[in-house]
């Protein structure tokens, strides 16, 4: 049985994220998932959408996982040496060095191999493009509302 960790943010679930999951499960038989912690994302990234319980609870829904977990504050290794896994897939954006991940993981008595995924290419495969195209459409709606509202010249 070989194990697969994936781990993400996982806020607005998009079709990215399904793709990555997808590749990750290929990888073995059982994939684990460790979704960020609301203080790590806030720390690395943004105020998240979506409260952790939330997105954990979400991404447990999908398909390709088996299971899915909130990481641990402080030491994102920690959650390693609990799940142990036999490969840890690395999303195509995420900001570890392969490298340097396989040797803590090695440091810690973990042999897991590390795989880097590949990008999905799609119109709406990340959560920024996502972001960006609701406040385009916004912008656009709000717009078109003060036209609309604007009475004629003349009158």
């Amino acid at each position: 049985m070989v194990r697969v960790m994936a781990t993400g943010v996982f806020d607005i679930l998009h079709i990215g994220h399904l793709d990555y999951l997808r590749q990750a499960k290929e990888l073995g038989d059982e994939l684990v998932v460790v979704i960020a912690r609301d203080s790590r994302v806030r720390r690395m990234k943004h105020e998240p959408v979506t409260p952790e319980a939330l997105r954990r609870e979400l991404v447990d829904a999908l398909k390709p996982v088996d299971r899915a977990l909130l990481g641990h504050e402080g030491d994102i290794y920690q959650t390693v040496e609990e799940v142990r896994p036999d490969v840890i897939a690395l999303g195509w954006d995420q900001d570890f060095n392969l490298e340097e991940v396989e040797a803590e993981v090695r440091r810690r008595g973990i042999p897991a191999k590390v795989v880097r995924l590949t990008k999905m290419e799609g119109d709406l495969d990340g959560t920024t493009k996502i972001i960006n195209k609701v406040i385009s459409l916004w912008s656009i709606q709000r717009q078109v509302e003060r036209v609309e509202k604007t009475p004629p010249e003349g009158d």
